[in-house]
């Protein structure tokens, strides 16, 4: 198996066995998704490239697009269809395909959240975005950063590389689980703290007041994320304004890049 396929079989393997409707608060897809709003959505066909178990999807639909599409090349997709059901939104599909291959019927919007860092070939994957974005449209992405994951990528990265060939099950009850712990309690602890100005210098700051709201379950579904995939590509700016500068399709005035709490990148704009 290609790792794309590796990857995509890993991750269906736990979105199948989570519980029914999306593992994200609406904050979050909201904090996810700006700059973009309801009105960006509302009346709009809109494509999510690597929907998983539709978890993201469950909150757009509630956006009322004309159309919401989703695909993902793993088996994920069983879960996706069972918690679309359940939203009772009816124009919805998810289609179980190679996303950097998909080429639709043209969305006015694509988004890609948290998917492009996981691929063989990243590149690929953003090519596939806005190839799918009808002239006009917008497309919407998010990646892991590479500023402001240093320890992220010295210490946890390591572990990835061996974890990843393990059954998906081992690497997220007997991986994850212990190794979030430590993680866990140093969240918790600056989430308690007073905003201290030197506090702010420690690792994940800004990134860890942002989960400390979340449950141990959260931690570890995060945590199986980064662990679980044969492939991690933790990309910096630098990467992001070069894809974005050398789109052909891309209108250059409608481009942004946002760092979102200090360890990864929102980015997007419209294509002409």
């Amino acid at each position: 198996m290609s790792d794309d396929t590796k990857t995509a079989s890993a991750f269906a393997g736990s979105w199948n066995s989570l519980p029914a409707g999306s593992v994200y608060t609406t904050e979050q897809f909201e904090d996810w998704f700006l700059p973009l709003h309801k009105l960006d959505i509302e009346g709009k066909r809109v494509l999510e490239l690597g929907c998983g178990n539709g978890s993201l999807m469950v909150h757009v639909a509630g956006w009322n697009p004309s159309f919401l599409e989703g695909v993902d090349l793993g088996d994920s997709v069983v879960s996706a269809r069972k918690n679309m059901d359940a939203t009772g939104f009816k124009r919805w599909s998810v289609v179980q395909a190679d996303l950097t291959k998909y080429r639709g019927a043209g969305s006015d919007v694509v988004y890609c959240i948290g998917v492009l860092h996981h691929l063989d070939n990243p590149r690929s994957g953003i090519d596939a975005v806005i190839a799918n974005v009808k002239p006009g449209g917008r497309f919407h992405c998010w990646v892991y950063g590479r500023e402001g994951n240093r320890l992220i990528i010295h210490l946890v990265d390591p572990v990835r590389r061996v974890a990843s060939s393990f059954p998906w099950w081992v690497t997220k009850y007997l991986v994850a689980t212990p190794l979030v712990l430590p993680y866990f309690t140093y969240a918790k602890l600056l989430a308690i703290l007073p905003r201290w100005a030197w506090l702010s210098k420690m690792p994940l700051y800004d990134y860890s007041l942002w989960i400390a709201k979340r449950s141990f379950s959260f931690f570890r579904h995060v945590a199986f994320d980064q662990l679980v995939t044969p492939r991690t590509v933790y990309l910096d700016r630098g990467t992001i304004a070069d894809w974005l500068a050398n789109g052909p399709k891309i209108d250059p005035s409608s481009v942004y890049i946002i760092m979102r709490n200090g360890n990864s990148w929102k980015f997007g704009g419209r294509v002409l």
